[in-house]
This record gives C-alpha cells, sequence and structure tokens, in this order.
C-alpha cells in the first residue's frame, strides 16, 4: 500500500521542486490509465534532475521518465518516483551548406516541434507530423510514419548518464537504431534519461509522398505545388481520419508493430490467403500488415467492456472510458493469441508496459 498523499520540498539553486506521493498518473498517459506512482516530481532544469536522482531516499528507488506518456500502458501502480520531463527550448546549433542542425529540449512536444520545423521550412520531419508524445521520446522508439523514420534525420542526442551524472552525447551510430528500437530500450535501457536531441534537417527538401494514401490526400487538398507544408497537411489530415484523438479517446496510437516474416514464410501465407499485405525489405524478409492481420482475425472494432479495438484502426487498442490497464493488456494477448493461431505469426507490442 501506499503513503498517504504527502509534499516533500527540495531548494536548488534553480529552484524549488515538489515531490508528491500517492500521485495519479492518469493526466500523463494517453490512454487515461488512473494508475499512482509512489512519488512524483516534475524538472525544468537539468540541475534539477540531478538534484532529485541525488536525493538519498528518492535516488535509491525505481524511476520512471515521462514525457508524453504515449507509449505506455500502465498495468500497475508504479512503486518509484516518476519524473516528468518539462525541459523546453529549440535552437539552431548550426548549419552548411546543405542542413540546419535543429537542436530541441526532450520535454518539447513533437508535434509542435515538428510545427516550428516545418514552418521554418527545415525539412525532413514533415511526414511524422501529429505522432504524439515528446522529443526525448523520438530517438529511443526510432519513431516513424508514411515511409520516414527519426534515423533518417537525426544527428545526436545528449543524454544524463544516471549512475555518475554526467551528460554524454550519442550520434547516430551509437544510438542502433531498429524498427521501433535503440540502443536505450536494448542494453542501455534506464541508465541514461535523454536530455536533448539534434535533428539534421534539409535546407531544400527531399519529398517523400509514395507511403500510404498521402499522394491521394494532396489531389484531394488541390495542390499544384508540392512543399513541406502540403505534406505535413496530408499526414495530419490522414491521421485524424484514421486514428482517434487521445484526449477523447484513450490510446497510444499503434499497439502492435508490423512484424518480420522470412520471404519463403511470406510465400507459403500466400498461398493459403492470397491477399495478405506485405512490403519487401531490404535484407530479403517481408514486413506483413499486423493491422490487417488482426482485422482477419475478427477483431476491428470489437470491445470487451470499456477496452476495444478501434473501429477504423485495427492497430489502435482503445479505453471507451474507465478500462484498467489490465483489461487493455488482456485484450492485446487475445489478439496476438488469435493471430498466432491462424497465421503462425507473432505480433510483439510496441508499446512499453508498466
Amino acid at each position: 500500500m501506499y503513503f498517504e498523499i504527502g509534499i516533500v520540498n527540495f531548494d536548488t539553486n534553480s529552484a524549488t521542486m515538489t515531490v508528491q506521493e500517492n500521485y495519479s498518473l492518469k493526466k500523463f498517459n494517453t490512454f487515461g490509465i488512473d494508475a499512482y506512482s509512489r512519488y512524483f516530481a516534475t524538472f525544468n532544469t537539468v540541475e534539477q534532475l540531478k538534484e532529485l536522482l541525488s536525493d538519498n531516499k528518492l535516488g535509491q528507488t525505481e524511476r520512471l521518465i515521462l514525457g508524453g506518456g504515449s507509449n505506455i500502458l500502465f498495468t500497475k501502480n508504479f512503486d518509484g518516483i516518476t519524473l516528468k520531463n518539462n525541459l523546453k527550448g529549440i535552437e539552431i546549433v548550426k548549419e552548411d551548406t546543405n542542413h540546419y542542425y535543429i537542436k530541441a529540449a526532450a520535454g518539447e512536444v513533437w508535434h509542435e516541434f515538428v510545427m516550428h520545423c516545418v514552418n521554418n521550412n527545415y525539412a525532413g520531419l514533415e511526414n511524422l507530423s501529429l505522432i504524439p508524445g515528446c522529443v526525448g521520446a523520438s530517438p529511443m522508439q526510432n519513431i516513424g510514419a508514411y515511409g520516414v523514420e527519426i534515423k533518417d534525420s537525426f544527428f545526436e542526442l545528449e543524454a544524463l548518464h544516471i549512475a555518475d551524472k554526467t551528460i554524454q552525447t550519442f550520434n547516430n551510430a551509437d544510438c542502433k537504431f531498429g524498427y521501433r528500437e535503440s540502443v536505450f530500450k536494448r542494453e542501455l535501457k534506464n541508465q541514461f534519461i535523454i536530455l536533448s536531441v539534434t535533428y539534421r534537417l534539409n535546407k531544400t527538401a527531399n519529398f517523400n509522398t509514395s507511403y500510404g494514401a498521402i499522394e491521394k490526400e494532396l489531389e484531394t487538398m488541390g495542390i499544384k505545388e508540392l512543399n513541406i507544408q502540403a505534406i505535413s497537411k496530408a499526414v495530419c489530415n490522414i491521421r485524424s481520419s484514421k486514428l482517434p484523438n487521445p484526449a477523447e479517446i484513450g490510446n497510444a496510437g499503434s499497439f502492435f508493430k508490423n512484424p518480420e516474416v522470412s520471404r519463403h514464410k511470406y510465400e507459403s501465407l500466400k498461398v493459403s490467403f492470397p491477399t495478405i499485405v506485405g512490403y519487401e525489405l531490404e535484407n530479403g524478409n517481408v514486413k506483413l500488415a499486423a493491422g490487417w492481420l488482426i482485422e482477419q482475425c475478427g477483431w476491428k472494432g470489437k470491445t470487451l467492456g470499456d477496452a476495444g479495438v478501434h473501429k477504423l484502426q485495427a492497430l489502435v487498442l482503445v479505453n471507451y472510458a474507465n478500462a484498467k490497464g489490465k483489461e487493455i493488456y488482456d485484450l492485446s494477448q487475445q489478439i496476438m493469441d488469435s493471430v498466432k493461431e491462424k497465421y503462425g505469426v507473432e505480433l510483439e507490442r510496441e508499446v512499453n508496459i508498466l
């Protein structure tokens, strides 16, 4: 059981921090799950973060760093300290003939940062418009959409090493980016807190409109002269038409990764399921559309209590009212089991489970 609600104040050179006990995280996760954290604090500066990590009592407890809370599902209360990243700031740190190098603090809202870049003609992130979350999560997840991933424009990041409080710089290779993966989700998990991310963005845009329905949406919009503002608007239109707004229906976007199978496995599946959706990869394997697999198993639009699968996008699990995180997790497991049984394909959750 948790302590009764209490407040502890810390005086630092930069500001006074408040650490609260038994604190609801409902408004800090896009699923809207009413989980509680044993302790909770926000940090607005790196100095505040170091102070919180150095406290003898709080420094030894388990830590959870929250940005936008858009890629996490709470299945239980958190018996540690939740630190809300409120680091802010966007600046051009350098430029060369072809690029701007834009540094953003980890606590910046991702979509607002993308709009800042689009409005200033810094090209490269426009296809990633309207993705929920904060800047700090973008390299951790190697977020991607509509044919673009963070690794395509990532330059470097700064992160605080929790153990010794030093700030280290990671370049593209250091991050070991994969499909919705990075070194921070694998061997360096829970060892660093991302402070800022620098992107290398183009002065002359390389338009990427071949993925999904972007070209069709641009046609509908009546765009005659292509620019990154139009692509960003098209992406926003598509996402808004297919994906529920977390402010209205609790969700974390795509809940599952698109599974990768061998070419042989794909050809075998195609014999039994001729309309199966797959995309050839450079390594010779085929990436299957998880949403198609889930829909074909009859899950699209299905509800189990207040937990459900969205009616327009089978990849998205939703909290229609007051679902428990465990209910959404159990629903995801049923979906995974049914896909495995029908197709012999194992789905993997993209959302972090706590």
